[in-house]
């Protein structure tokens, strides 16, 4: 907002000084993201910035490592590139299966996680909800407590409890299995951590929903069933998406947990990046962080828009 014609000095003064520290608290937080995207282009296998990449010559820069993403792990990476290139690069590609392991882990991880916090959020809004303040904190306490003690703490769980799950080996059948190394352990273990945020998300945006229009319907014959799905889930699905879509991310993005819980065999892109700076340090890490920050952007947007799409179901001027 501009200042008003008859601000004093002093407050033109102040007005700038705020502006000169928002914009260093921006750059503090953004730079160390942003100095990745160009780094990610360097010629050289190095993890800073050459003389020739500092004068902007052409020959400094290269995506040598992206395309490493595409044939690191391929059988043939050597190979044209036609239909044979892409199926090895969809099949043995090793990018490409922790890229398939996170959009799976991290797709049922969010259905989970949007389903139980949406019901948790919906419970914990209702007037006569007996101690809500405390079921709250204990539905939220993953966001608070180290995820290292999280991540230890289904680990030793997750070893003691046996599910029935499905086998493949001598043919299909049913065998009661420890959730610790399996695909069933991670979902659960990203859900729980991303319950937390789903919870926050439709719980605000349910202290804003006007309850007067779920009474209207009752009076116009609604049953709570039909009222809930067809006048407050419309007008809550913003709220929804995003408390999703911030599970999705806790999940994708998730690498603590996954190192506890998961076997050799269920690799994540996190995990992969932290394998590849213990075993060979290689700029094509930056170039996976660089995607996953343009993904990330995409998913912030997707979440201000929605957010803007809330406010004006309620009727809000969005800020």
């Amino acid at each position: 907002m501009a200042l008003p014609t008859y601000a004093s000095p002093l407050e033109r003064a102040w007005r700038l000084t705020y502006l000169v520290i928002c914009a260093l608290i921006f750059i503090f937080l953004i730079a160390p993201i942003l100095v990745v995207i160009p780094l990610s282009f360097n010629a050289e296998p190095y993890f800073t910035f050459t003389e020739k990449m500092l004068t902007f010559d052409p020959e400094g820069y290269s995506i040598r490592w992206y395309d490493k993403l595409i044939t690191f792990g391929m059988q043939e990476p050597e190979a044209e590139r036609g239909f044979a290139f892409w199926k090895d690069f969809w099949q043995n590609a090793t990018w490409m299966q922790v890229t398939k392991n996170s959009i799976i882990i991290g797709f049922f991880a969010t259905i989970l996680s949007t389903a139980l916090g949406t019901v948790a959020a919906l419970g914990l809004t209702r007037p006569e909800m007996p101690f809500r303040k405390q079921i709250m904190a204990v539905l939220i306490s993953p966001m608070i407590v180290p995820i290292i003690i999280s991540a230890t703490g289904m680990f030793f769980f997750y070893s003691w409890v046996r599910v029935p799950m499905l086998s493949f080996e001598n043919g299909v059948h049913i065998e009661m299995s420890r959730l610790a190394g399996s695909y069933a352990g991670i979902i659960l273990a990203h859900a729980a951590l991303g319950i937390p945020f789903v919870i926050i998300t439709v719980t605000a945006t349910l202290y804003g929903f006007d309850q007067s229009l779920v009474r209207a319907a009752a009076s116009l014959g609604a049953n709570p069933r039909t009222a809930f799905f067809k006048v407050q889930m419309p007008l809550i699905m913003p709220g929804v998406v995003s408390g999703g879509l911030f599970a999705f991310v806790t999940s994708f993005d998730e690498v603590v947990a996954v190192l506890f819980i998961a076997d050799h065999s269920q690799q994540t892109i996190p995990r992969q990046m932290w394998n590849g700076i213990r075993e060979q340090i290689s700029p094509a890490i930056l170039a996976v962080a660089t995607i996953l920050v343009v993904i990330s952007i995409a998913l912030l947007t997707t979440v201000e828009l929605l957010r803007r799409r809330s406010e004006r179901l309620r009727g809000m001027t969005p800020q």
